[in-house]
């Protein structure tokens, strides 16, 4: 184990970056901000402290585990104050604190993926959705994460009304706002292809991109073209948005863009984003394999000839780790059930889950497993157990780091690799506890 990595240096790490947040004079608190400059036992830093080890309990009970002597109303009206982006900004310190260190060939490996969360029903917020299936309505939020896969760790998150969900959107944002200083690779689904975000990437300084593609009628017109086999080619095209008869003559294909404000277009007219000059090159590795199925997968990708078919496919078969990591979300980190009614409150629950996840994940990653030769299968740590083990630890004061390390390797679950199954995707309604206040 890393001496400079153990749980305490890791518990420490993460306090520094609450302290930091909180002392922040650019802070967001809420409001009443001045509010938490009164002598109270719910202090700023014990709200969030609590919110972040809380385990998936009654509020009651909650407040009973943690030592807290306070009404549940109290605690609402305290938390009322904090602002969810303390949470983003305590995320965004931690992971300045602790340098995850795991990369592949020198590059990081980031995930990219959306998911929903329920929340209780309410038809004023801009979370309400409603359609034939559900004419009652339900809320959703629509979380958009950076996901370093190899390390388990969020990077930051883009959060979206589910009525208003856009992935590609919300990857433009995270591209934005954070500074890749270190080279990184950024795998995708489907769901991400758009000639606007593979400019985007193409343009990024120390960004490669690594994404799954369309591979019938619907793909990009020069991906169609292509053979229906096992390749390893290079492609190159022009995107305009002008239909002249010299962009024609140059076969160049054409994006509709609703460019023209004082146009009135027909709601049947499809349009996209384009951020770039007109005309523009676009060239990129297209990638095209087998898979035990017998069915293709085709990847778009600028990474250079140096990595191979495949190592390529082991880095896009790795985006699977942001998947796990959403159900550990959900599931283990508690948010199927929320400890809050309003979409603040949400968004507070979502960074706190993200935040103790990578906390879980730095001391699960310095777990060593005996792995012996007898063994059929190879063993890994349970995270569904060293989450909660970890939480334990970050809220007690004088936990032991060595005692949890080794409570951490008792509970292992065997590896299974190339397993298949099919998904089994079920509707999840919302799960909170009734605290006898509006929350």
């Amino acid at each position: 184990m890393n001496t400079k990595n153990t749980p305490n240096v890791i518990k420490n790490e993460l306090r520094d970056a609450i302290k930091q947040t909180i002392e922040n004079e650019n802070r967001e608190f809420g409001e009443q901000e001045c509010s938490f400059s009164r002598n109270r036992i719910l202090t700023a830093e014990k709200m969030v402290n609590l919110l972040l080890s809380m385990q998936g309990g009654s509020l009651d009970k909650e407040l009973y585990e943690a030592g807290i002597n306070v009404t549940k109303s109290a605690f609402v009206q305290q938390r009322d104050k904090i602002s969810y982006t303390i949470f983003e900004d305590i995320l965004e310190y931690f992971n300045a604190l602790h340098q995850d260190m795991v990369k592949y060939k020198g590059y990081r490996v980031l995930a990219v993926d959306g998911s929903a969360v329920n929340m209780a029903r309410n038809p004023k917020s801009s979370s309400f959705m409603q359609h034939a299936g559900t004419p009652k309505g339900y809320n959703q939020l629509h979380i958009n994460p950076l996901y370093d896969v190899l390390n388990k760790t969020y990077i930051h998150c883009h959060i979206q009304p589910q009525p208003q969900q856009d992935e590609i959107g919300a990857l433009l944002f995270l591209l934005n706002w954070y500074d890749y200083k270190e080279k990184t690779i950024i795998t995708g689904d489907r769901g991400y292809e758009s000639y606007n975000l593979l400019a985007h990437l193409l343009e990024k300084p120390n960004i490669d991109f690594l994404i799954r593609v369309k591979q019938d009628r619907s793909a990009m017109r020069e991906i169609r073209k292509l053979p229906m086999k096992e390749l390893d080619t290079k492609i190159s095209f022009t995107i305009t948005t002008t239909q002249t008869n010299s962009d024609k003559a140059n076969d160049y294909i054409f994006l509709q863009t609703r460019k023209n404000e004082s146009r009135l277009y027909s709601t049947k007219t499809k349009s996209g984003r384009w951020d770039f000059p007109s005309p523009y090159h676009m060239s990129f590795r297209v990638v095209r394999f087998m898979l035990d199925t017998g069915e293709y997968e085709t990847l778009a990708t600028s990474l250079p000839n140096s990595f191979t078919l495949s190592e390529i496919k082991e880095l896009y078969h790795s985006r699977w780790g942001i998947e796990t990591a959403f159900r550990e979300l959900k599931y283990s980190l508690g948010l199927i059930n929320l400890h809050g009614k309003k979409d603040e409150f949400v968004k507070q629950e979502i960074y706190a889950a993200m935040i103790m996840s990578n906390f879980s994940s730095r001391i699960a990653n310095q777990v060593i497993i005996e792995n012996k030769k007898s063994n059929i299968h190879t063993y890994k740590v349970n995270m569904k157990m060293a989450i909660y083990l970890c939480k334990k630890f970050y809220r007690t004061n004088k936990g032991n780091g060595k005692q949890l390390m080794r409570d951490i390797a008792k509970y292992t679950e065997p590896v299974r690799p190339n397993r298949k199954d099919e998904r089994n995707i079920k509707t999840k309604s919302f799960v909170g506890f009734t605290y006898g206040i509006s929350a």
